[in-house]
């Protein structure tokens, strides 16, 4: 076991985490909100990607819009 060896393996080591850590912290700061219109590729892929919880809420809009156009007809017989 030769110390020496380990000692420069752990400063080398350091070095490239002291410099993943200037380069993340960089990201970081240099993120702002993002403007504008996302692409298409990434909406095809947030649709895609979207769970059944979307779907099931289409028959609770079409209640709605049901339910408000019984009413103006209730409203319009009274």
């Amino acid at each position: 076991m030769d110390v020496s060896k380990i000692l420069e393996q752990l400063r080398e080591e350091r070095d490239q985490l002291e410099a993943a850590i200037v380069t993340l912290e960089r990201l970081a700061l240099g993120r702002g909100k993002r403007r504008g219109r996302p692409p298409t590729w990434m909406v095809e892929a947030r649709n895609r990607g979207k769970s059944g919880d979307e779907v099931s809420g289409a028959p609770v809009i079409e209640a709605a819009a049901s339910a408000k156009s019984s009413r103006g007809s209730k409203s319009a017989n009274a």
